[in-house]
């Protein structure tokens, strides 16, 4: 950007900050009509420093931050986590973060573009955070310290420090395409042939559709169209029936996890809300255009999940029961969809 272009987000975002230093940086992102990355690299040299390092380095990093908020959102959800890394497992395009019942992550690197630390002055204090970006400078994932005993390794990395900026391109919309009728029978006979759930992200490049096409193309087979109200309805079930769940939010760079109880959601300013001791998920329901439920097959009897889109076709969240490899799933769980489906048949 333009140092005018820059001097301008940064008087914006002063006095946004000086009128509510609480404010998220996305709100302040989109007051201002810039990405969030766009913003974060206006202050480049005061309280940001770009990480001079490849995205495995950076997320081979995550386990040395010591306590964290780990924060990833997708356009209609937020999910934040306190706890600690584990330490990257996985290759060089793909990384694993295994924690089950922890911070429980998997990372897309070819969509890490420009990975930052971040210092703020907030009115409780200093607030340090190490933020990823994509392309567009739309935030991948967050990590924001807890504990003051490791701000010494913080330190460290800001030290490591550049004021190299980054360059975002503009978002391409996304387009409707015709689905071919003939897809629907090669699509069956292989999502019907899976023994593994990993093997759905092939299934899917193979036949060159996205998620909600081939929902789409499978209704009546292994999916089933629901009213958006249903995950709302989900959540008070697996909440009363004490199920633990596993709650996915996507940005596309990365996948988190939270697998555990849930807690009855909360509806505040229009947002469905999930207060539990290590985590909060925020889901923007009112604006969930599609939901759907999925039933993928494998040698433990298959999985079945419950998924929101949002408008632009982009999964919003998705929920599973918690399950442990080589276990079948829930009976509850599947007693609690199917009762979604039956009150939609009915």
């Amino acid at each position: 950007m333009s140092d005018d272009q820059r001097n301008a987000i940064l008087d914006a975002f002063r006095a946004l900050r000086e009128t509510n230093p609480r404010t998220p940086a996305i709100s302040m992102a989109e007051c201002i009509r810039v990405s969030e990355g766009a913003l974060q690299a206006s202050r480049l040299g005061e309280d940001v420093m770009t990480l001079p390092y490849a995205a495995t380095t950076v997320a081979g990093m995550l386990h040395t931050l010591g306590p964290v908020k780990a924060l990833t959102r997708s356009r209609l959800a937020v999910l934040e986590q306190t706890g600690e890394y584990p330490r990257l497992q996985g290759g060089p395009h793909a990384g694993l973060l295994l924690a089950p019942r922890g911070l429980d992550l998997r990372l897309i690197f070819s969509r890490w573009h420009w990975a930052c630390l971040i210092r703020d002055e907030l009115p409780e204090g200093e607030r340090w955070s190490l933020q990823v970006f994509d392309q567009s400078g739309h935030a991948v994932h967050k990590a924001f310290s807890v504990s003051e005993r490791h701000l010494s390794r913080w330190q460290e990395i800001w030290e490591e420090g550049t004021s190299d900026a980054p360059c975002f391109v503009d978002e391409a919309t996304p387009s409707a395409s015709e689905i071919p009728a003939a897809a629907r029978e090669g699509l069956k006979q292989d999502w019907g042939s899976m023994t593994d759930v990993h093997q759905f992200f092939a299934l899917l490049r193979r036949h060159h559709l996205s998620r909600l096409d081939a929902n789409r193309l499978m209704e009546g087979e292994f999916t089933q169209a629901l009213p958006t109200s249903s995950v709302a309805s989900l959540l008070d079930l697996a909440a009363a029936e004490a199920l633990p769940l596993m709650l996915f939010v996507s940005s596309r760079g990365c996948v988190q996890i939270r697998t555990g109880d849930i807690v009855p959601p909360q509806r505040m300013r229009g947002w469905l809300n999930l207060f539990m001791d290590d985590a909060t998920l925020h889901l923007n329901d009112t604006c969930i255009d599609q939901v759907w439920t999925v039933h993928k097959p494998n040698r433990d009897g298959g999985v079945t999940s419950l998924e929101a889109f949002d408008q632009h076709g982009e999964l919003a969240l998705q929920i599973y029961a918690e399950r442990s490899e080589g276990e079948p799933e829930s009976r509850l769980w599947r007693t609690l969809l199917d009762r979604l489906v039956h009150h939609q048949a009915a």
